[in-house]
């Protein structure tokens, strides 16, 4: 167990970091953070060189990987670190130097159970990527197929996990300071950062993630994930299909290539919604970088080490928040927030209904480049505070990575308007999970399901209530009454048996 005077030390040491990088200027700025805290960003900050314009994504880079991710999970959190910071953040690029081959040839081997030789024709040792975690080798497999090879860094799990401990520690130390920074709960930020660590840590459920999308994806054809080499993948190498395509970040080559910017862009939003609204289980980390063009069209996706999943009740109320915004059906809106116990029970709908439109009424009918998301954003955090809601960590991944889908898709094409785009879409679902059939077929399955549990249901019932056995009823017996006489009568003879006992003892003595 790591000591207080090592958390102390680390935190310090970060600390003095981020402040020659002015990434405190904020924490002791805002009059919402505790006196405690500020108290504590003032020792970091003491005698530091602080820059006029704060450098969130070269501080956070600056402390290494395991604050790279922590920057990257903050990037979703606009409500606790601010819209300008979550923005910087946003442009945090997860790239280090790469190992060498003698460092990562043996990592393959291990990794792997076998020679490099046993598995592949050829494997170039100029890594394609290299990032906190792990780094990419192109190669041709035994059988002629070109792969790409993931490899974790060796020694990468101490590193992150004796970082993770201290956050922890910390997070827990700001929640006790009270007021802003309970109700945005610190704590969940960091156990989400150490889920999507442990996910990308064992690169088996990165694989089983890949696989399940492309399972989910098979009604958006233009939309494609490489295939897993499962015999070249372990906990510690991912093997998968080679994509060769154009990144959607390299707009000059996609429009030298031919491609159609304008029917990508729709693409890109559609398969997005296919993933959260339709599957419930979305693509997390749709940044330029991760996505290709395909000479045929299509988009292809890597890296699906951060990952989000929406169970379908809540994938149904998102879907009426859009429509309702989209529509202008605010009332409908904030009636959702309050079945869902987004907001407590104790405010009034129709003031969070004209909060809502405040913020929606200014957006609708824009094309992307005439919307300040920001100002939405920062709009819409203002409500979740003036109403008390608390943060809900699956609806912030979501919305962290609506806003890359947008800032990809406006790329494509400046002129797309994400709400008459995803209107289509959102409504077939809600016709196709909300209509009258649907509500038919639902109370089936329900019915059905039932059904199918009575026979367990009557066979607890007869363990619970037996048959009688075969001896003959016990004869009828007189109950037992119970004289109850008053209390004092025996504390006095009592008392009395005392006193006459201790007068014979005295006479006989």
């Amino acid at each position: 167990m790591t000591s207080t005077l090592t958390h102390y030390w680390r935190i310090l040491k970060w600390g003095r970091t981020l402040a020659r990088h002015g990434a405190l200027i904020e924490i002791e700025r805002n009059p919402r953070s505790p006196a405690r805290l500020r108290r504590i960003v003032r020792l970091a900050r003491f005698g530091a060189r602080v820059p006029k314009v704060p450098r969130y994504a070269e501080a956070f880079a600056a402390l290494g990987p395991a604050a790279i991710k922590l920057g990257q999970t903050l990037a979703t959190r606009p409500d606790m670190v601010g819209e300008d910071v979550a923005q910087d953040l946003l442009s945090l690029q997860d790239r280090l130097p790469p190992l060498s081959w003698e460092v990562i040839r043996p990592a393959i081997e291990s990794g792997l159970g076998a020679s490099i030789e046993s598995k592949f024709a050829s494997i170039e040792e100029t890594p394609v990527g290299a990032a906190s975690i792990a780094q990419v080798h192109r190669a041709i497999t035994t059988d002629g197929r070109q792969v790409a090879v993931k490899v974790l860094r060796p020694g990468v799990e101490a590193q992150f996990f004796d970082a993770i401990d201290t956050y922890e520690w910390a997070a827990a130390k700001m929640e006790t300071m009270g007021g802003e920074l309970q109700r945005l709960r610190p704590r969940l930020v960091i156990e989400t950062m150490k889920r999507w660590t442990a996910r990308e840590l064992d690169l088996r459920r990165e694989a089983a993630s890949a696989s399940e999308l492309a399972d989910g994806m098979e009604a958006e054809p233009d939309f494609t994930i490489p295939a897993i080499d499962w015999q070249r993948t372990t906990s510690r190498i991912l093997t998968t299909e080679w994509i060769d395509g154009i990144k959607l970040s390299d707009r000059p080559a996609l429009v030298a290539a031919g491609h159609d910017l304008g029917a990508m862009a729709t693409r890109l939003v559609r398969a997005f919604l296919r993933q959260a609204i339709a599957e419930g289980f979305f693509h997390a980390d749709m940044h330029q970088g991760n996505l290709f063009a395909l000479a045929d069209g299509r988009i292809a996706a890597i890296d699906f080490g951060i990952m989000g999943r929406i169970d379908r009740r809540a994938r149904v109320w998102l879907a009426e928040i859009l429509y309702g915004l989209i529509t202008g059906d605010y009332k409908r809106v904030a009636e959702i927030h309050f079945e869902a116990g987004y907001v407590p029970a104790h405010h009034n709908v129709a003031e969070f209904a004209t909060a809502l439109r405040a913020v929606g009424e200014p957006m609708r009918g824009l094309a992307v480049k005439d919307m300040s998301v920001g100002m939405m954003l920062d709009s819409l955090f203002n409500i979740t505070r003036d109403f008390d809601m608390q943060t809900q960590p699956h609806l912030l991944l979501l919305q962290k990575t609506m806003v890359m889908v947008e800032g990809v898709a406006t790329a494509l094409d400046p002129e797309i308007n994400l709400w008459e785009t995803a209107a289509p879409f959102v409504r077939g679902w809600i016709r196709d999970e909300l209509g009258p059939e649907a509500i038919v077929a639902d109370r089936i399955i329900t019915d059905l399901r039932t059904f199918a549990r009575l026979p367990e249901l009557l066979r607890n019932i007869e363990a619970r209530y037996p048959s009688p056995g075969g001896a003959p009823p016990s004869p009828p017996l007189k109950e037992v009454t119970v004289v109850r006489g008053d209390g004092w009568r025996y504390a006095l003879v009592a008392l009395g048996s005392g006193i006459a006992g201790a007068g014979l003892v005295a006479l006989l003595g």
